[in-house]
């Protein structure tokens, strides 16, 4: 397959794959949300057959991304992950039957859109280089020590908090999965090596399943949006400082991706708000009875109503004279 043949193909790979995965993280949140009115916990989601086929949507989402690394730079294929969130909040809209709002969509464009700012500032090398053995244990420790750290935060945090420390985690755990994944798929002929990355790649993948569907307990906008900005965000951190990869524009580049950065982060921000429907739902107050009147109150009614009927006219009386 020729260059731009192996492009489009990567591209067409990719956006399907984010499709894929939009549809999961929907089915993710309605179980979720199921298990939150039961009061369940998440293990009991694997009762539910629509989580089933969430796993198999994550599963063919995550093998149309290990096809598209194939033939396109991890850099290119990253970004287009983000397609996941555009595609999921219509999908959800259809799936409830309630409307987008304007504020979500706003949330939805600032985070895409810094996204695609501090992406498009990452310049690779030239050619795709892996992580070494060392680099792959590095970061298989960082990862763990990280998700760790994530969710003993999320354990103690209210519901809104624990669902972004779950996301977060969810995304390190995609994110890292993405680069050990693309270490397997270019490094030649199987080894040792590749077994021991390919093994820590089935380890995070469901990892990043259960703490994503544990995210999803609160809503999808804010969560989704955060593992959207999470994963490849680890893996423009991880090419910057591993794989040789540059910001583009020296410090003017640098300044320019902080400024992506906040923009994604205001749309996060944005996407955590309460449904603008549920806020506009009136709030109906039930009749109120009449209030009974105070005991004396009552007794001098009562009083004042007797002498009325005792002291009343009567009518006039009609005498007969008949015997």
């Amino acid at each position: 397959m020729n260059g731009m043949n192996g492009l489009a193909a990567a591209l067409v790979l990719a956006i399907a794959s984010a499709a894929a995965y939009a549809g999961a993280a929907v089915l993710q949140e309605r179980v979720a949300g199921a298990g939150r009115e039961a009061d369940a916990g998440v293990w009991a989601a694997l009762r539910r057959g629509s989580w089933w086929l969430s796993v198999g949507l994550n599963v063919a989402g995550a093998a149309l991304h290990v096809l598209a690394l194939r033939y396109g730079p991890l850099t290119l294929i990253q970004p287009l992950g983000a397609l996941t969130l555009v595609l999921a909040l219509p999908l959800q809209a259809a799936v409830t039957g309630r409307a987008v709002g304007a504020v979500r969509w706003r949330g939805a464009a600032l985070t895409l859109t810094g996204l695609a700012g501090v992406l498009l500032l990452v310049r690779g090398g030239g050619r795709i280089e892996v992580l070494t053995p060392a680099q792959v244990l590095g970061t298989v420790a960082a990862t763990a020590a990280a998700l760790a750290a994530l969710v003993a935060a999320a354990r103690r945090a209210g519901p809104r908090a624990a669902g972004i420390a779950y996301a977060t985690a969810a995304g390190i755990a995609f994110g890292a999965g993405s680069v050990l994944t693309q270490t397997v798929a270019v490094r030649p002929g199987p080894d040792a090596f590749t077994v021991l990355t390919g093994l820590a790649v089935a380890a995070l993948a469901p990892a990043g399943l259960m703490l994503s569907q544990a995210a999803y307990r609160d809503g999808l906008g804010a969560p989704l949006a955060t593992v959207t900005l999470v994963n490849p965000a680890v893996c423009a951190a991880v090419g910057l400082t591993l794989l040789g990869e540059q910001l583009t524009g020296g410090t003017l580049g640098l300044a320019a991706a902080l400024t992506a950065t906040a923009l994604a982060t205001h749309g996060v921000l944005l996407l955590s708000r309460p449904d603008e429907a549920a806020e506009r739902t009136p709030v109906v107050a039930e009749p109120c009875a009449p209030a009974a009147l105070p005991r004396p109150a009552a007794k001098a009614t009562d009083q004042a109503q007797g002498w009325a009927r005792h002291n009343a006219p009567r009518p006039a009386e009609t005498f007969s004279l008949a015997r």
